[in-house]
């Protein structure tokens, strides 16, 4: 196995397993990143969902400080934040309160999607509508904050002075274009949206203006891995989150299920179609079969990291695919 060149990362959901609940999946999640650490991975992020039955990572900051306070070195940030669901001034409190806490280790990645339908976006936070066309103020709002001599007179304490450093994520040229613009890292979402990589990715290198966070362009993309012993034991292992995505494109958001057998021959064209396309972004086999698949993708689209995602229903088989993936790493 050649291990990659580039930093590994991972990337949770925190996921509630069908006959589990949330506080086995926080804790599911703390163990996670304790091993992940171990095992030499560069950061653990974690994502913002709202009213989904399989993700307990809601109160993203929350989760942050539970993992932190838990591990020791690797790097712990969001996923992102869905800035349209907050006050930048909340936002700039809460990671400047992470950053007092676990100095040099916090990563606040922003995106600008609700991570929820449209009702539960209502039930969040003020002016839906108009929100997510306000993304670019409110990044340069929560910079603001968060710098040393900030412009506006209400102080963010602890916030003014936080070294956290802000990413953009997205899925679309949008997000490309505001990192570009501002200088600062770009995560792009090809773990279930990978149509617009690609473009995305060139996009944002032709145009980056360097910063005072970043002088040159930073590109972290998203992978989905399903590792195992054998390839048909990872295949098996993958048809949890292969599920999960047919449940929720059809209206029926769920816990993750456990792994079915022959999953996708009970699926009709147009659903097959769509697992196709959302997850070709991923690695699915033995150590051997994920070491070339996974080399062939960092290969093929040059990133500067790469953010790794598992959603396996089974928690052991979730560490131990990362386990595989730490091997890889470390050659």
């Amino acid at each position: 196995m050649t291990p990659p060149n580039i930093p590994l990362s991972i990337l949770d959901l925190s996921p509630i397993a069908e006959g589990s609940h949330a506080g086995e999946s926080l804790r599911n999640t703390l163990d996670l990143a304790q091993h992940g650490e171990r095992w030499g991975f560069n950061r653990f992020w974690l994502a913002e969902h709202h009213g989904m039955p399989g993700i307990a990572s809601a109160a993203t900051a929350v989760v942050i400080a539970h993992v932190a306070g838990g591990t020791s070195t690797i790097r712990v940030g969001a996923g992102g934040i869905m800035l349209p669901n907050h006050s930048p001034l909340v936002i700039a409190e809460q990671f400047g309160t992470l950053e007092a806490l676990f100095p040099g280790r916090i990563d606040l990645g922003l995106g600008r999607a609700p991570g929820s339908d449209q009702t539960t976006a209502r039930a969040l936070r003020r002016n839906l509508g108009s929100d997510a066309d306000e993304f670019p103020q409110d990044v340069l709002e929560l910079q603001d904050y968060m710098s040393d001599s900030p412009r506006q007179r209400v102080l963010a304490v602890p916030g003014q002075g936080a070294r956290v450093p802000l990413w953009i994520l997205g899925s679309s040229l949008f997000g490309a274009q505001l990192a570009a613009h501002l200088g600062l890292p770009y995560a792009f979402a090809s773990h279930f949206a990978p149509q617009m990589m690609m473009q995305a990715v060139h996009f944002y290198r032709s145009n980056f203006k360097p910063s005072a966070q970043l002088a040159k362009p930073y590109v972290m993309l998203g992978y989905n891995v399903f590792a195992a012993d054998t390839d048909e034991q990872a295949q098996f292992l993958a048809t949890s989150m292969q599920q999960a995505f047919v449940n929720l494109r059809t209206g029926r958001p769920s816990k993750l299920p456990p792994p079915m057998a022959d999953y996708r021959s009970t699926l009709g064209p147009q659903e097959n179609a769509m697992l196709d396309s959302v997850l070709s972004c991923t690695a699915t086999g033995s150590p051997a079969t994920v070491a070339a698949q996974l080399n062939a993708f960092i290969a093929s689209t040059q990133p500067d990291e790469l953010m790794v995602t598992s959603q396996i229903h089974d928690h052991r088989a979730r560490l131990r695919s990362y386990e595989i993936l730490g091997d890889i790493l470390r050659g």
